[in-house]
């Protein structure tokens, strides 16, 4: 009796243990209770159920073939038991294994049941044909009126594949739905992008008065994605606060990310701030979001707060301010996030390491990239990539080595590699490379196919890179459309341009500002506002290149009203209204229209100006008769340490023709290749004669040097020019008889 009470109580610490395991589960406690469960021997109460837990066990942990062996050695087995080494398999994606045992259960007069099709059903490997076999299997043994487990286990298996007919048919044969079944399909087409069908099947779900739980929420706010959506997702935010989820974190996080996706950062930051918890989900997500909107300092600030709210980062959270720090090129703050990587033992992570590959790369480290490269235990061809197009980007030849290092390694380029390379390839290197692309397959993958173009066009092969127009059927590609499109602006081609891109069925924003830019280029500024307005009609959000063109267009049209009315445009968009290229076309924009106290406005509000800055308001000065202030202003950027190009000589030498500040400009002109290294142009010359020519600036200039200026300066270095000369000669010939 003892004995047998002492087994008793043995048996009984197994099944704590069991219990215990199953909570958090690991090899590392699986092995023992296995080895322990092997020595008591059977338990006579439960023969079998310890066998098959340790099974379960065994599959939660991705270990099929230790499952199977134990499987194997069971001296008695069940349903449960084939039910558990068929999930086994099916997690972890061997769905041969899985049928294979499926038909042994069958030959072994096991009946399958709910569990078993479930089971079979959520392989990720299984195929809609082998789905349809095994659907016709559960009508035979009428499971699937029986109850919703078997319905729902088909809709995620058709829904996977993208099957969506397949999905409603099974949905609506459904005799009985569970809320698991609702949330499945709502989730299903809101996965996919198909959000009316999702709205619907949501909307049915709360009509059905069923208790909803946060999973129905999370399903249809996942599908929700643009700006048209925005409404639909504020109501579904209003049904969250009204049903008491607005606390859980799983649905405040998908509120977040929506937000962001329908009405922009502002709004997603809004949420963020709204919500009374948050885990390192929450955080992953807003600043994933300011990063993808290209706020990286917001982004990096928000992960120094983390802390605040002792929330620690995961791998997740170390890519995303890795990649912000890459935007910035900051790579002191960069240097110590890796720190922290190395801390947290992640340096080896293939996401975190690849993260930190694009940084050094953008950081012009590529020694500090290749040695992170080397530092990832299980590189992918995302991490290849990342660092070939560290290499690339600097147009050095160890790409090309890089590749054939993936290649005989085993790893499978895809289209990205291909473009990364083409980027440094040499003329010779290329035609190798195109038929490598052409072997594998990869030529009529858009990526490629533009980098192959773009490369041919930069070694000068501009006929073979426009030989793809008519000997590729791509018209209707956006990318190597846009690119045909950008060669033929580079050529003077505009006409091309505009026939090519207006046989899209879809273009994209490149697209748009390829043919705004061929129209500005060609002198059709009326056709460039056109355009913009029928860009607005198809919702194409303008950029900071589609308001350069139309700047541009306003400039020569001199339409103040139209360029102020643009500038307001630009105001709203507050990445945009503090871009240094914008902001430069707006001072030249105003001082063509005569608004020059808005030009300077401009200009003091910057905070970011370069040498095209200083020449656009230079040259607005001196157009509205400000020369001496335009003087100034020049000095002023001398001060600075900015360095004069050709272009700002040539707006500070027509301001002093326009304010007829003579000596200011001989001596600007003798400063030009003196003091600067300046080679003077036919432009400079132009500006010089028109300076001089008028009779009474003569005299106060002085004869004996302007005559010597003239000979020495004009005669004997000045290119050939009928246009200038015929302002030369009566020059000469007034000096001589003066």
């Amino acid at each position: 009796m003892s004995f047998h009470g002492d087994f008793i109580k043995h048996h009984q610490r197994i099944l704590r243990l069991l219990k215990t395991c199953s909570r958090a589960p690991s090899l590392r406690s699986t092995k023992p209770l296995h080895a322990l469960t092997v020595t008591a021997g059977p338990n006579p109460d439960q023969p079998i159920f310890l066998y098959n837990s340790i099974i379960s066990l065994y599959a939660s942990l991705g270990e099929p073939v230790t499952a199977r062996k134990l499987f194997d050695k069971m001296p008695d087995r069940n349903v449960v038991s084939f039910n558990s080494i068929i999930s086994a398999y099916s997690r972890c994606g061997y769905v041969e294994d899985a049928l294979r045992m499926f038909l042994y259960m069958i030959n072994r007069g096991f009946e399958p049941t709910q569990f078993t099709f479930g089971g079979l059903l959520s392989c990720d490997s299984l195929n809609p044909v082998e789905g349809a076999q095994l659907q016709a299997s559960v009508l035979k043994n009428g499971l699937f009126c029986a109850d919703a487990f078997v319905g729902t286990a088909l809709l995620g298996l058709y829904g996977r594949h993208g099957c969506f007919y397949e999905v409603v048919s099974v949905f609506e044969d459904m005799p009985r739905k569970s809320l698991v079944t609702w949330n499945s399909i709502v989730s299903i087409f809101g996965k996919h992008g198909f959000v009316e069908d999702c709205m619907f099947f949501f909307c049915e779900l709360v009509r059905s008065e069923v208790a909803l739980t946060e999973s129905s929420f999370v399903g249809v706010i996942h599908g929700l994605s643009n700006e048209q959506d925005l409404e639909f997702g504020e109501q579904i935010h209003g049904l969250v606060i009204k049903n008491g989820f607005d606390y859980e974190l799983l649905v405040a996080n998908s509120l977040v990310n929506m937000y962001f996706q329908c009405a922009g950062i502002c709004s997603a930051e809004k949420m963020f701030k709204d919500m009374a918890i948050r885990d390192v989900v929450s955080w992953n997500t807003i600043i994933g979001a300011l990063a993808e909107s290209e706020n990286f300092g917001k982004a990096l600030e928000l992960y120094l707060r983390m802390s605040v709210d002792i929330v620690f980062p995961n791998q997740t959270t170390f890519v995303y301010v890795i990649n912000s720090c890459a935007g910035l090129q900051n790579s002191i703050l960069g240097k110590s996030i890796h720190a922290k990587v190395i801390k947290n033992a992640l340096e080896c992570d293939v996401f975190v390491g690849s993260a930190l590959v694009d940084f050094y790369a953008k950081c012009d480290n590529l020694e500090g990239a290749h040695l992170c490269f080397s530092e990832i235990s299980n590189k992918n061809i995302v991490s290849w990539n990342a660092l070939i197009l560290g290499y690339a980007s600097k147009s050095s030849p160890t790409s090309i080595f890089l590749l054939i290092d993936l290649l005989q390694l085993g790893y499978q380029p895809n289209e990205f590699t291909f473009s990364h390379v083409l980027r440094s390839s040499l003329a010779f290197e290329l035609l190798q490379l195109h038929c490598l692309i052409i072997r594998m397959g990869y030529e009529n993958y858009e990526y490629v196919l533009g980098s192959l173009m773009t490369s041919y066009a930069k070694s000068g092969l501009i006929s073979d890179a426009l030989a793809f127009v008519t000997a590729l059927n791509i018209p209707r590609a956006v990318v190597p459309a846009n690119i045909i499109a950008g060669i033929y602006n580079r050529t003077g081609q505009y006409n091309e341009t505009v026939k090519l891109l207006s046989q899209l069925e879809r273009p994209d924003i490149v697209s748009w500002n390829i043919v705004i830019a061929a129209c500005a280029h060609n002198g059709d500024y009326k056709e460039v506002l056109e355009l913009f307005k029928y860009m607005r009609a198809a919702q194409i959000y303008p950029d900071n290149y589609t308001f350069v063109s139309l700047l541009s267009a306003c400039s020569k049209l001199c339409n103040l009203a139209l360029g102020s009315s643009l500038h307001g445009l630009i105001k709203k968009t507050e990445i945009i209204s503090s871009d240094t290229f914008v902001c430069n076309m707006l001072i030249d924009m105003y001082g063509k229209c005569g608004s020059i106290g808005s030009s300077v406005k401009i200009f003091n509000e910057m905070t970011d100006r370069n040498i095209i800055t200083w020449t656009a308001l230079i040259s607005a000065l001196g157009l509205n008769g400000f020369a001496q202030r335009a003087l100034e202003r020049f000095r002023e950027m001398e001060f600075l340490g900015f360095k004069p190009d050709r272009v700002a000589f040539i707006a500070v030498l027509t301001a002093c023709r326009h304010g007829g500040l003579v000596r200011e400009g001989m001596e600007l002109f003798e400063r030009m290749n003196r003091s600067y290294g300046v080679e003077p142009e036919m432009d400079h010359y132009h500006c010089i004669v028109d300076l001089l020519v008028p009779q009474d600036r003569l005299a106060k200039f002085g004869l004996r040097f302007c005559l010597a200026e003239v000979r020495l300066s004009f005669q004997d270095n000045m290119p050939y020019s009928d246009g200038v000369f015929e302002n030369l000669d009566p020059l000469l010939l007034s000096l001589k008889y003066l």
